[in-house]
């Protein structure tokens, strides 16, 4: 007799949950990293640009484990900074202060409509030993630091958004409850 396979993209992923800033999975191991963050090095002069390529070169030489880069895009929330615009426009009584403020609501609202992401940067592994785990994310921490990059653990919040992004093609998924 056949076994039938799930209608669900989500039956045929291995996750068990996700904590502690790791993706726990089916069989024990646990997926996590630093979460890498962007430096534009192109405004740098053209020396500074080279060691900082020089430097990242010796960091990915020197790990000794199956990795993964990966560029995911997050939406950008820009909603707060229009909600102190505002309250900064209703506050101001100067009417070339008042124009350049409407100017910078019209700039931020062009981009919301506009559906403007931001693009982080991630490099995981996967380890079952919390110890290994611990070290190979502060060998990573200071290795990219030397490099000119600052980087830190993956959260939670991170590691779910780069499941939605290759899961949902970057959309956010929402579970609740079905109204009818």
């Amino acid at each position: 007799m056949a076994t039938r396979k799930s209608n669900y993209t989500s039956d045929q992923v291995p996750v068990k949950s996700i904590t502690n800033g790791a993706i726990i999975l089916d069989d024990g191991l646990k997926v996590t990293g630093v979460k890498i963050m962007p430096r534009n090095i192109f405004i740098l002069d053209y020396d500074m640009q080279n060691a900082i390529i020089s430097n990242l070169k010796n960091v990915y030489n020197v790990i000794d484990y199956e990795f993964w880069i990966i560029a995911a895009d997050r939406p950008v929330d820009i909603n707060l900074y229009l909600s102190q615009l505002q309250v900064l426009y209703n506050q101001t009584q100067d009417n070339i202060k008042r124009k350049l403020i409407v100017e910078d609501i019209n700039k931020a609202n062009m981009f919301m409509n506009n559906n403007v992401v931001d693009t982080e940067y991630f490099l995981v592994f996967k380890e079952k030993d919390n110890e290994v785990i611990q070290k190979r994310i502060r060998n990573l921490i200071n290795a990219f630091a030397a490099a000119g990059l600052t980087t830190h653990q993956v959260t939670n919040d991170d590691l779910r958004m780069i499941l939605d992004n290759f899961l949902n093609g970057g959309k956010t998924t929402t579970f609740g409850t079905v109204m009818s």
